[in-house]
């Protein structure tokens, strides 16, 4: 379970974002904070793995809170001031979302956690003979399905949506391949042509311009040529 705070001067900011995390099985609530000083003090005394971050707060600003954290957890920030985004970057925020933000862009920034494959803290909401294993949300059609990542073989980019194809099944999505790649943990994934990225684990053989993963065949743009010699070297 990812274990998060929101830390909001606004009630209606935590409404919506708890409204928003009580959809996703994944989050674990753990405290309003309405303005930096209280997140502090619940800071010194708790662990999470995420915070929600409003920067326009009274008495201590979002990012001057931020730089005072020596071991920061996640942090997804949520303002209304564009603005600032550069500044949160280099500070090595997860996200930066814009007020007003609906479900889908939302989803997509805790994806990015979930899929953070050096955040050993977060318990994974899936497992495979006994070991934990991460997993992402996708929308398809008008549902939000769950897929555990060491399931996914590879991905295909068909016009204007992406197809993931899994070991189990395959999840067509109306997102284009690049968006899905952001989602995804870089080590992990290869875009071998335009339209395909494998998941390395899953390649059983490379012949020419061609992957083989189980009974699928793959094929390998010119311009990807270089991914696949990388990965051979």
């Amino acid at each position: 379970m990812i274990k998060y705070i929101i830390v909001d001067d606004e009630h209606i900011a935590h409404d919506i974002i708890k409204g928003y995390c009580d959809l996703l099985p994944t989050m674990e609530f753990k405290k309003h904070c309405y303005d930096a000083i209280e997140a502090l003090e619940y800071l010194n005394k708790h662990q999470v793995d995420l915070i929600f971050l409003d920067l326009n707060m009274p008495k201590l600003k979002g990012f001057e809170f931020l730089k005072t954290l020596t071991s920061p957890p996640k942090v997804i920030v949520t303002t209304a001031y564009k603005e600032f985004a550069l500044e949160g970057y280099e500070l090595n925020i997860v996200d930066y979302l814009l007020k007003p933000f609906g479900f889908e862009r939302f989803l997509k920034a805790v994806n990015k956690v979930i899929g953070t494959p050096q955040n050993t803290q977060i318990q994974n909401v899936q497992k495979n003979n006994t070991e934990n294993t991460s997993s992402i949300f996708l929308r398809s059609n008008k549902k939000y399905i769950q897929v555990t990542l060491d399931t996914i073989q590879y991905i295909e980019a068909a016009g204007n949506y992406t197809k993931i194809v899994t070991t189990n099944n395959t999840v067509t999505i109306r997102e284009k391949i690049s968006d899905v790649l952001q989602s995804l943990p870089e080590n992990d994934f290869l875009q071998v042509h335009k339209s395909f990225a494998v998941t390395k684990r899953y390649i059983n053989s490379i012949e020419g311009n061609r992957i083989f993963i189980g009974e699928h065949v793959i094929p390998i743009g010119k311009m990807y040529k270089m991914n696949i010699d990388k990965l051979l070297s």
